[in-house]
């Protein structure tokens, strides 16, 4: 018994060595015969993979005029471990980079990773990249990769674009898909659209000899994954009109927004001061970024989406529909006015000397800050209860996008305020009034808007009584949509009726000899308009217009806003119409008008 079991123990050994024989036999036939496989494993210390950039999408303006475009680049990697007997002089030489930034650098990539690559320098320009692509072989654990780099034909609209950079740490974490040594949209469309353009990166495998020379894709580029292209956008701004509001815009301070009404599409959206957007690409954009911030004019901050102003006399439209659609005026309800508005001798508001007493139209066309606050404290007094009233107009003026983000499609803003019934409880412990708040009544007190808004509410008017969402997106090259929100029509809670005798009034503020605007004038095209003098307590007023034209089937709303500036006639009202006229004709029939606003300085002493 005992003989067979071991005879039995043999046997299956025996089995078990045959068939574990063969099974080896096997895979080695089949990498021999049927694989290429054992290549690799042969050369797998020559192999490298290498990252393949997608060329990310361009630009273009709503006339197909090309914005930002591509150009080709390289980053010179390193793979610390890889790096052998390097002349450190020789090499820095050949890449023009001094000792003490290399040394740095290498110290930085070995914390980063001995074993995997990363950048050494970064955005070579295409000429320096071709000439470094033939002498790698000699550096061992230095190579270059391919890349794109932004390109702009036109230096203008640096604020639209916005600029690309490497992912910080602090991004990197929050999404999977980026890599240490991704470029990512920081600011502008970039950043808006920035997963529509990127791409998506691809990879392939490139076989070296023991030269560091390239022998060629491994596997014939079986294995290589190919880059996906992001998609070209085009956008709402007319690149011409850009560009010669940033020209009109030299050496002041402010902001020019322009809307089409008809769609809400964005025309122009000017910050100045402005920069060259070419100074935010390639070996110095580090160095030229930091200038920017540290300048005082803050170029790098866009005045258009994030400066928030009191919009002054502007307002007025607004308060003015407001009494019309609660009934406590009508247009021809006339209000006298000695120089301004007097409720006691500690509490009064002045106005400049002007006829009087003035029907609704003609406040609105000379400015009158008597009439709107007489106006005011109607509505905050309709039925005796300052809450109710009160919230009635805060409700109003909320329907018209201000006080809130627009939830466009640019990547910032601020929401501006209108004051609640809850902020001025909290700034007036005492019982407030119509009186108290009567600032509001010509747009100052709290109240603050964007630039945008302003042309938001401007579009708003033009339109009598709604506005679509302002956006910057017009189409894409690939599948790709806009937010089907933004042709949406946003209704004010002011009946249309009431929109006629307040745009006639802006047209005579451009028109009538009386007018506060008349140099806003334009032969053959009607405009709308309002001047505003925003009061600055740390210096001189502040110069603000809203316009829109032509006055029926409106074509684009306005809003410019200049520091320091004076009054809404010196500088808003000209630049203003000087814009409708380039946008509207395709030329400029007051030369002179022209060059006293492109010439004026207000950054080097205050004045024109």
């Amino acid at each position: 018994m005992s003989k067979f079991h071991l005879k039995d123990r043999q046997f299956v050994t025996y089995i078990i060595f045959i068939l574990g024989a063969a099974v080896l036999l096997g895979k080695l036939m089949a990498l021999q015969l049927f694989s290429g496989d054992y290549e690799y494993l042969a050369e797998r210390n020559a192999m490298k993979k290498e990252m393949v950039y997608p060329v990310r999408g361009s630009i273009f303006d709503r006339n197909g005029e090309l914005l930002v475009a591509n150009q080709r680049s390289f980053d010179l990697m390193v793979t610390p471990r890889e790096v052998k007997g390097l002349d450190t002089a020789k090499f820095c030489q050949l890449v023009d980079i001094s000792k003490e930034r290399f040394v740095k650098t290498m110290k930085r990539a070995q914390r980063y990773s001995r074993r995997l690559p990363s950048i050494l320098i970064k955005d070579l320009k295409k000429a320096q990249g071709i000439s470094l692509m033939e002498q790698m072989h000699q550096y061992p654990g230095f190579y270059l990769q391919e890349r794109t780099a932004r390109e702009y034909p036109i230096p203008a609209g640096a604020n639209v674009f916005g600029y690309i950079s490497q992912i910080p740490r602090f991004l990197m974490e929050k999404d999977p898909y980026y890599l240490p040594n991704d470029n990512i949209g920081r600011t502008g469309v970039e950043k808006s659209y920035e997963e529509v353009l990127r791409g998506t990166r691809g990879k392939k495998y490139i076989l070296r000899d023991v030269h560091n020379r390239t022998k060629g894709s491994f596997q014939a580029g079986a294995m290589d994954v190919p880059a996906i292209p992001g998609e070209d956008l085009t956008i709402t701004i007319d690149m011409k009109l850009q560009a010669y509001a940033e020209k009109l815009m030299i050496n002041k301070i402010g902001s020019v927004v322009a809307i089409d009404p008809s769609t809400g599409e964005i025309l122009s959206m000017v910050t100045s001061p402005g920069f060259d957007p070419n100074m935010l690409v390639g070996r110095d954009r580090s160095k030229n970024y930091n200038l920017l911030n540290e300048d005082p004019a803050k170029p790098l901050f866009d005045r258009a989406l994030q400066g928030q102003y009191p919009p002054g006399s502007t307002f007025k439209l607004i308060n003015a529909l407001i009494g019309l659609q609660e009934g406590v005026i009508s247009t021809n309800t006339s209000f006298k006015c000695n120089n301004g508005w007097y409720f006691s001798p500690k509490l009064k508001v002045g106005c400049h000397a002007h006829q009087s007493p003035l029907d609704l139209r003609n406040a609105i066309a000379q400015s009158c800050n008597a009439y709107f606050c007489y106006e005011y404290r109607r509505i905050l007094e309709k039925s005796n209860d300052i809450e109710l009233d009160y919230q009635t107009w805060y409700d109003h003026v909320r329907s018209f996008g201000l006080g809130n983000y627009l939830n466009n499609d640019l990547y910032v803003g601020k929401r501006g305020l209108v004051p609640s019934i809850k902020y001025n409880d909290a700034r007036m412990p005492f019982r407030w009034r119509a009186p108290t708040l009567i600032s509001l009544a010509i747009g100052q007190d709290a109240l603050l808007a964007t630039p945008i808004q302003m042309a938001n509410m401007c579009a708003a008017i033009a339109n009598r009584g709604y506005y679509y969402t302002p956006h910057i997106l017009k189409s894409t090259s690939g599948s790709f949509e806009a937010d089907s929100t933004f042709s949406e029509r946003k209704y004010t809670s002011i009946d249309k009726k009431h929109f006629g005798p307040i745009i006639d009034g802006m047209q005579m503020v451009v028109e009538n000899k009386k007018g506060t605007a008349k140099n806003a004038r334009i032969k053959g095209i009607e405009v709308c308009g309002k001047t505003g003098t925003a009061e600055n307590p740390h210096g001189k007023d502040h110069s603000i217009f809203i316009a829109f034209a032509p006055k029926d089937n409106p074509k684009i709303a306005i809003a410019v806003y200049v520091e320091n500036a004076g009054w809404g006639s010196s500088y808003g009202s000209p630049i203003a119409s000087l814009m409708i006229e380039q946008y509207l004709n395709d030329t400029i029939s007051r030369p002179q008008l022209e060059a006293r606003m492109i010439n004026a300085n207000l950054l080097e002493d205050g004045t024109d």
